[in-house]
Formats: C-alpha cells, structure tokens, sequence
C-alpha cells in the first residue's frame, strides 16, 4: 500500500519556486515601471527649472552710459540713447520683439520696433544689421528711444526705461537727467 501512496513533496518545493520566482519578475517589472516614472518625473522638473531660471533672469544689460540728447528748446530730452549687449550667459533676443516702456512719475508710454510712431531705431555696434535680428553673444546694439514728442524728461527728473524681450525678464534702465539741460547738448548720465 505505501507504494500505491503518492509522495508530492517535491512537487510542493516546485510549486513554492515557481511562486516565489513569479513574484521576483512582478517586483522586478514593478520598480522598473517606478523608476522610469521616477526619471521621467526628475527630466520634466529639470526643464521646468531651467525654463523658470531662462525666464526670470534677464538676457541683456547696459554697455556704457545712457546718452542724452536735447533738441533746440533747452530744459527737456528729445532722444535717450544707451547700448545693449547680452547678459553673461544670456541666450539670444530678437531684438524685432523687443518693447520700450519710457516711465517718469507722471507719464508712461511703451516704444515698439518698426511702428510708424515711437519708432524705436536700432544701430548695430562693429558689424552690418544681421539679417534674423538677433543680438547674440559679444554683439552690441544702440538703441535710441525718441522721448520728445511722446513724454516730457526734464530737469532733474528721474525716468526708466523698461527693455521688454519676448522671453525673459525685463531690464529697467533707471536714470536721473542733469540739473541744467542746455539746448542741443548731449548728456551722459550713469
């Protein structure tokens, strides 16, 4: 009769392994699936970081001083000159999107590229107009803003210039005018 009697320990040891190793390939599948979502969760933070930093920080800066100029009426700025160049690290602007806001305590008016009024003029320092625009790395551009006919700066006046690029901060330009604005004189002011 013992012969006629089955013995399944083995056949339980087999059943145990293969549950066990079942188990390690659902864990394993498991984390996997975790870890990629995990890495891909870390990429979208970094860009989303590096996105805010490229937006918060200003691409451009003065070079120089603010260029003042008056017309034949001594006691008010007809046209406010300075030069900007890309900000360490800065990545290129386009210069065609870029906004001026002239701001005093009492007056406000925004400046934009190739209007027809409160055209804002745009000269190239050491090389031709390039074609797309674009103020990159170790280029200069002048920019003149003309105030007069739009905003009166007189005398001892404090005004800023808010440069707007299309992506990025703005860049405010602070200045005070000279106490004794002469007729047609040029004034620079830091």
């Amino acid at each position: 009769m013992s012969k006629m009697m089955r013995n399944e320990d083995a056949f339980t040891g087999l059943e145990a392994a293969i549950v066990l190793i079942a188990f390690i390939v659902v864990a394993a599948v498991f984390s996997y699936v975790v870890l990629g979502a995990g890495f891909f969760t870390t990429q979208k933070s970094q860009e989303v970081v590096h996105t805010g930093v490229a937006q918060a920080s200003a691409n451009m800066e003065v070079s120089g001083p603010v260029v003042l100029e008056t017309n034949s009426t001594a006691h008010s700025v007809y046209n406010v000159s300075f030069y900007l160049q890309l900000a360490a690290g800065g990545s290129p602007v386009d210069m065609k999107k870029v906004t001026y806001t002239v701001s005093t305590k009492d007056e406000l008016k925004t400046y934009d590229y190739g209007t027809a009024d409160k055209n804002v003029t745009l000269t190239w320092f050491n090389s031709a107009t390039p074609a797309n625009e674009l103020l990159e790395k170790f280029e200069t551009v002048r920019v003149d803003v003309p105030v007069g006919d739009y905003i009166t700066i007189s005398e001892n006046q404090r005004f800023t210039i808010e440069v707007k690029p299309d992506i990025g901060a703005s860049y405010p330009v602070s200045r005070v005018a000279p106490p004794d604005l002469a007729a047609s004189k040029f004034y620079e002011v830091y």
